[in-house]
C-alpha cells in the first residue's frame, strides 16, 4: 500500500505515526513545505514569556525520527499539483527547483491551516508579523527585544496570550479586535468582563470594537496602527485575526465548506475514494450544533489524524465529534470552556437557556477556598446540554472536560445534576459545582 501525506504538523504526524504501527509494510512519502514537523504553536506564548527557555523543547516529533521508522521523508517539498482520478502527485524541492512526480494508492491531507493576513495598506511593513509556525517564533523574540510598544491584532486566544507575556516582558501592548469583547467565540460577557479587568489591571491597552483600517511606518517599517476610530504606536505588531484552512490545492476536487475547509465524514474520509483529510485542512462534527464547523484545534488534529490510520483500509472507528473544548490561563485565573456559548447559540438560532453557579470550590472550614464560577448552556426543550465555562483562580479546568463528555454523550441538564462525582475537603464540597448548576437550573 503507497501511502502519500501532504503537510506533517500534528495531524500529518499522527496518521503517520500510526499508519506505520498498524501497516509496517506500507509505503509512506509525506511531502512539507518546512524543514520542521510537529511544532506546537500554543507554546508560542510560552517561550515569548520566557517560561519555555527552548523553542525547539516544542516539538515532539522530528524527520530525523519519521526516517528512522521506514517513512520517505520529503522535507522543504511542496506539492503543486494533485490528480486525484489518477492518483498522481507532483511537488517541487523549494531547496533546488526540482519536481518529482510520484503515485499513491492512498493519499491523507493534512496541509493544516495559515493565519489570515487582511489586504490593508501597510500590511507588508517590516516589524509586521505571524505567529504561527518555528520561524514565526524566533522572529518574534528577535524583534521584541528592540520594541517598545508592541500591538497585537487579534483577542483569540494567541491574541491573548502574547499581550500577557509581552506586558510582563516591559513591554507597552495594545490589543485590538473588532468585536467589542476579548475571546468572544469562547466566552460570555460574565466571562470576558473578568479577563478584560485582569488585562486592564495589568497596564494593557484594550482597543475592542475597533477595526484595523491602514499601518503606517518610517523607512519601511511600522510605526502606527491606524483604526477606525484612532490610532497607535507600534514598534512591533503581531496578526493573531485568525485562520484559514491551507486548500486551495484540492479546490474543485473535494467537498469543502464555503472557507475552503474540507468535509470529511465520520471516518475521515472526503468525497473522493481513497483520499482522506484530518487536522486544520478540514471541517469537524460539532456535537453542540449537529453541523460541520471548522473549529482549528490541535487536540482535533491529533485525533483526526489517529482517526485516519485505523480507517485507511476498512472504516472501523467513528469519529465521535468534538465540542471544541479549550482553555486559557490568564495571569492568576485559569478559565475553560466546552460547546457552544449563550451568545452564539443564539446566532445559530438556537433556542438555550443557561445557569450560572457561583460557589467557594470546597468547604468554608478549609484554610484557602476559592471562588469558582461555573456556567452551563442547555437546550430550553430537550434540556440537552450545549456548552460550559468555567473561571477560578484554583485549577479547575477539568471539570469542562467532564461537560464535554456530557455534551458528547448528548445529557441533559437535569440529568447532570445527579451524577456521581467523590466528596473530599481538600478538593470539593459534596455538590459538586456540576452538581449544582444542573439542581438550580430551571
Amino acid at each position: 500500500m503507497k501511502i502519500a501525506v501532504i503537510g506533517c504538523t500534528h495531524a500529518g504526524t499522527a496518521s503517520i505515526l500510526n499508519i506505520n504501527r498498524l501497516y509496517p509494510d506500507s509505503q509512506i512519502t509525506v511531502y512539507e513545505r518546512n524543514d520542521t514537523i510537529s511544532f506546537l504553536s500554543c507554546g508560542i506564548a510560552l517561550y515569548v514569556g520566557g517560561i519555555v527557555k527552548d523553542p525547539k523543547e516544542l516539538f515532539y516529533s522530528s524527520p530525523e525520527h519519521l526516517k528512522s521508522i521506514g517513512v520517505n521523508t520529503k522535507m522543504s517539498h511542496e506539492v503543486i499539483d494533485v490528480d486525484i482520478d489518477n492518483k498522481k502527485i507532483k511537488a517541487k524541492n523549494l531547496k533546488t527547483n526540482e519536481e518529482i512526480e510520484d503515485t499513491f494508492d492512498k493519499l491523507i491531507i493534512t496541509t493544516g491551516s495559515w493565519p489570515i493576513v487582511p489586504n490593508i495598506e501597510g500590511v507588508d511593513l517590516k516589524n509586521i508579523l505571524l505567529s504561527k509556525n518555528y520561524y514565526h517564533s524566533n522572529e518574534i523574540i528577535e524583534k521584541s527585544k528592540d520594541a517598545t510598544n508592541v500591538v497585537v491584532v487579534g483577542a483569540g486566544y494567541i491574541g491573548v496570550e502574547l499581550v500577557e507575556a509581552f506586558e510582563m516582558n516591559g513591554k507597552n501592548v495594545t490589543l485590538i479586535d473588532t468585536q467589542d469583547r476579548i475571546l468572544s467565540k469562547y466566552l460570555d460577557k460574565e466571562y470576558t468582563d473578568m479577563a478584560e479587568d485582569e488585562l486592564k489591571n495589568k497596564g494593557i491597552k484594550l482597543a475592542l470594537g475597533e477595526t484595523v483600517t491602514k499601518f503606517e511606518g518610517k523607512d519601511g517599517k511600522v510605526m502606527k496602527v491606524i483604526t477606525d476610530k484612532g490610532e497607535h504606536n507600534a514598534d512591533l505588531v503581531i496578526l493573531c485575526i485568525g485562520f484559514r484552512p491551507s486548500t486551495n490545492l484540492f479546490k474543485n476536487k473535494v467537498e469543502m465548506l464555503s472557507n475552503g475547509a474540507i468535509i470529511v465524514d465520520e471516518y475521515m474520509r472526503t468525497s473522493k475514494d481513497d483520499v482522506y483529510a484530518a487536522g486544520d485542512c478540514c471541517s469537524v462534527i460539532y456535537n453542540p450544533t449537529k453541523t460541520h464547523e471548522y473549529i482549528p484545534l490541535a487536540t482535533n488534529a491529533v485525533r483526526m489524524g489517529t482517526l485516519v490510520a485505523r480507517n485507511l483500509v476498512e472504516p472501523t472507528t467513528k469519529y465521535m465529534g468534538t465540542q471544541g473544548t479549550s482553555g486559557i490561563k490568564i495571569y492568576d485565573y485559569n478559565i475553560a470552556s466546552t460547546g457552544i456559548t449563550e451568545s452564539y447559540a443564539n446566532e445559530f438560532g438556537m433556542d438555550v437557556e443557561s445557569v450560572i453557579v457561583t460557589d467557594n470550590y470546597r468547604p468554608e472550614f478549609m484554610p484557602t477556598y476559592d471562588e469558582a464560577k461555573l456556567k452551563v448552556v442547555y437546550e430550553k426543550d430537550s434540556r440537552r446540554i450545549v456548552g460550559a465555562q468555567i473561571i477560578s483562580k484554583v485549577d479547575l479546568t477539568q471539570s469542562i472536560n467532564t461537560i464535554s463528555v456530557c455534551i458528547q454523550n448528548n445529557m441533559t441538564i437535569d440529568e447532570l445534576a445527579f451524577v456521581d462525582f467523590f466528596f473530599q475537603p481538600h478538593y470539593n464540597k459534596p455538590w459538586n459545582l456540576l452538581n449544582l448548576a444542573g439542581l438550580s437550573a430551571n
